[in-house]
């Protein structure tokens, strides 16, 4: 015997069966107008992807700048002229010091910080040197030269053309990896800090008349190139020449190897 409501009613076990039943599916899936559906299984974390190829790094090239060389050279050439000509006799004053301190030495080692920006490592290191060279000189000349006793400045200076030639020598070898007219003014300066430097240590004042001529010569060098360089840039090709490299020490191509016997290699 089932009890049972009023007729058109469900029975109270009914009811409370069909409430447990409907419990049960709704922690099993999501209620919906039409009743409840399954909830869906979400997937298992597969294994990480391996990662792509890497994007090529971007080159960015810097926006390429005047020559500074020709001003370098120019700054270099007249104040070893200035100096020349006292050292030859021509003259007595001592203007060379200001020019040496402002032309010489700061304009040039401006030159040699722009060649850095060139990523022109010989230019950098000669313009820089020889700019720190005409600053000490002029320094030396107003700031040390008068302390010291008479004899000892000449005993000085020698020195210091001892040391400035020891690096030019290397940078004559290097220069020849430039063109002939920059091997021409190491050359011609390495000739001229060689005599003044034993004309000073020696006390030979004819030795100094012949360092002053020696760099007559090369300020006049040091024009020359120069002016190539600036006519060069100014009309966008060659009118003075400064010849090619004295020999060539940039690695040669090796051409590739024959695949087989016989087989002529490619030209």
């Amino acid at each position: 015997m089932r009890f049972s409501g009023p007729r058109g009613y469900p029975s109270i076990l009914s009811m409370r069966s069909r409430q447990r039943k409907g419990l049960t599916m709704a922690s099993q899936g999501t209620e919906t107008h039409a009743g409840f559906v399954p909830r869906q299984r979400e997937p298992e974390a597969g294994p990480p992807s391996a990662p792509g190829p890497e994007a090529p790094p971007t080159r960015i090239e810097p926006t390429p700048v005047a020559d500074p060389a020709g001003l370098g050279l120019a700054a270099f050439a007249l104040t070893t002229f200035l100096l020349s000509a006292v050292n030859a006799g021509w003259t007595a004053a001592a203007v060379w010091v200001a020019f040496a301190a402002a032309y010489g030495g700061l304009v040039q080692l401006l030159a040699g910080m722009w060649e850095f920006r060139n990523r022109n490592v010989f230019g950098a290191v000669a313009f820089s040197t020889y700019g720190g060279f005409w600053l000490g000189m002029a320094f030396f000349a107003r700031l040390i030269e008068p302390t010291l006793a008479p004899g000892q400045a000449a005993v000085n200076i020698g020195w210091i053309l001892i040391a400035f030639a020891i690096f030019n020598t290397y940078m004559l070898f290097w220069s020849t990896q430039v063109n002939t007219a920059v091997f021409l003014v190491f050359l011609t300066l390495e000739a001229t800090e060689i005599v003044l430097a034993v004309a000073a240590l020696a006390g030979v004042a004819v030795l100094t008349v012949v360092g002053g001529y020696l760099g007559v010569l090369t300020a006049l060098v040091a024009w020359y190139t120069s002016a190539a360089i600036v006519i060069k840039g100014t009309a966008g090709r060659t009118i003075l020449p400064v010849g090619g490299k004295i020999f060539d020490l940039s690695p040669m191509a090796r051409p590739p190897a024959a695949t087989r016997a016989g087989q002529p290699l490619p030209q």
